[in-house]
């Protein structure tokens, strides 16, 4: 069971998911998502959706801080349709780069929460590993890729993370 409340950022670039982490409050960030403030950030493979390692104040950690649940391994549901909302908005916008946060509804599901022109980048930290990488193999995919599901599966293959 994932905690609740929860926010689900998705790095865009060019229209193609580039990254993601959900993003959880706590005491410490006044109930907050924010990493910045003492939330928690938990990276997510992209192909399957399923959470990676946990982060704190920029320290690894495999449960939550206050309710002990663990942080690794767990489903993100509607994943599909959070990429396609991200990929959708990321397209539709003219920034190249964005982070687009979803929350989850337990009556209807993904719903946008906001589109953030400047997203942090303590999600490399998250995903332990750094954005420049996938940004260049975007850039050198995107000639190829024609519309929404040709990005998200390109990036769905491409950025597949083995659970360390």
């Amino acid at each position: 069971m994932l905690i609740i409340p929860s926010v689900i950022r998705v790095i865009v670039y060019r229209g193609v998911p580039a990254m993601a982490m959900l993003r959880l409050p706590t005491r410490a960030s006044d109930g907050k998502a924010n990493l910045h403030r003492g939330g928690v950030g938990v990276g997510i493979d992209l192909s399957t959706g399923k959470t990676l390692v946990g982060i704190q104040k920029n320290r690894y950690i495999d449960n939550h801080p206050e309710t002990g649940h663990p942080l690794r391994d767990r489903q993100i549901p509607h994943w599909q349709t959070i990429l396609e909302m991200a990929a959708k908005l990321g397209d539709k916008t003219e920034f190249g780069y964005l982070g687009v946060d979803i929350v989850l509804d337990r009556q209807k599901g993904p719903l946008l929460l906001e589109i953030n022109a400047r997203p942090g980048l303590s999600i490399q930290i998250a995903n332990q590993e750094g954005l420049i990488p996938r940004l260049e193999a975007i850039d050198s995919a995107l000639p190829k890729l024609s519309g929404i599901q040709d990005k998200i599966a390109f990036s769905q293959k491409t950025f597949a993370v083995e659970i360390r």
